[in-house]
């Protein structure tokens, strides 16, 4: 009788591996350099001293016409001295550095576009570092298709030892998802970090971004495009257009901006969103229960195994297909000892949210 709680991990199943086959559609765009499209990109930052001059430097690499972009820094009410040294943007033609006119990202990103001339805004992080065709790649796939939201790649930097590589690998699978949906016409996540919109229709969206909420300026937006259906969200699928950012440095910090990315999900009106967060939480609870469960019935750790063995092939599928389109395809050696500690991670993130501490929500970037 044991074994129909196989039937919670079916439903999860069925969607990933849906999603999948999604991926398998896609084609990496192949684009000209000679687009001239006319670019605001957009970087909030706080206490981001140390890490904008890396950035500058990466944006000053772009082979991209310096006339077609402009460089719009926000800072969001900084502790440390976030100034930029003339040595670092003085080969930059249009460089903004505004102040917050609130407090906040999602105020910041809106400060930004208030003061921004082009008609496409990306916004960014001071600590991801994109590649020299980055710009050029987008303003190309704009011109391709002018859409209303373009959904960038987003990748971790590489680093040694076995919590980098969890890192690493999780965010390998939430691309994937985020890819694969993106391309059946029904996303259900984004990434800020790495995301491009439409300067007109941002404005018209607004207003449904939860400025009650701190974090969530990219998925609200992408949510409340989603109710018109005549507004054109897009996969951009290119390894020019990837973004690196850094992992988190401590377990702390990992569980704690998890639980950021959670804490807005009581704000989610996005059916195809809050179904897929619901299966993966009823397969994974269903993990953790047959697994602890086991300890007093032996019989049920087999259930617990079935239950493992059944998650993990849609899981296994699209991380093996992203690993292989970013050349990350060394990384599933790792996958059965990340895929074993996978609930526990959960389980953490979990009990985080039920006890937050006194600083959890204080990052907002």
């Amino acid at each position: 009788m044991e074994w129909i709680l196989l039937i919670f991990v079916i439903p999860y199943v069925f969607i990933l591996a849906n999603i999948f086959l999604q991926l398998k559609k896609i084609q990496p765009c192949n684009h000209s350099d000679n687009a001239g499209e006319f670019i605001s990109v957009i970087v909030p930052c706080r206490n981001a001293a140390e890490h904008l001059p890396g950035f500058i430097k990466c944006i000053r690499n772009q082979n991209y016409d310096s006339d077609l972009f402009e460089l719009i820094i926000i800072d969001d009410n900084s502790d440390d001295p976030s100034y930029i040294p003339d040595s670092e943007h003085s080969s930059l033609k249009n460089l903004k550095v505004l102040k917050n006119e609130g407090r906040g990202k999602k105020k910041a990103i809106m400060t930004g576009v208030s003061a921004s001339a082009g008609s496409y805004i990306i916004t960014t992080d001071a600590d991801c570092l994109p590649g020299e065709k980055w710009l050029s790649t987008i303003a190309a796939s704009i011109q391709d298709s002018r859409p209303d939201m373009l959904i960038c790649p987003v990748m971790l930097e590489s680093k040694p030892g076995f919590f980098n590589i969890f890192q690493e690998l999780e965010f390998l699978g939430l691309q994937g998802i985020t890819a694969g949906t993106a391309v059946a016409k029904r996303p259900v996540m984004c990434n800020g970090a790495n995301l491009v919109f439409k300067k007109e229709t941002y404005l018209v969206n607004v207003n449904n971004l939860h400025p009650e909420i701190l974090s969530g300026d990219d998925i609200f937006l992408l949510h409340s495009l989603k109710k018109n259906h005549n507004n054109i969200i897009k996969w951009l699928e290119s390894e020019d257009t990837v973004m690196i950012t850094a992992s988190s440095a401590t377990f702390k910090d990992y569980i704690n901006q998890r639980n950021r990315w959670i804490s807005k999900a009581g704000a989610y009106s996005d059916r195809d969103t809050i179904i897929l967060g619901l299966v993966t939480f009823i397969a994974v609870l269903t993990q953790i229960v047959t697994l602890l469960t086991g300890i007093f019935r032996p019989e049920l750790l087999l259930v617990f195994a079935a239950t493992v063995l059944l998650k993990s092939f849609p899981d296994y599928l699209i991380l093996g297909n992203t690993c292989k389109r970013y050349g990350k395809a060394q990384l599933m050696k790792w996958f059965l000892p990340c895929q074993l500690i996978y609930p526990f991670y959960v389980a953490a993130v979990v009990v985080r949210s039920v006890f937050p501490g006194s600083d959890w929500n204080k990052a907002t970037h």
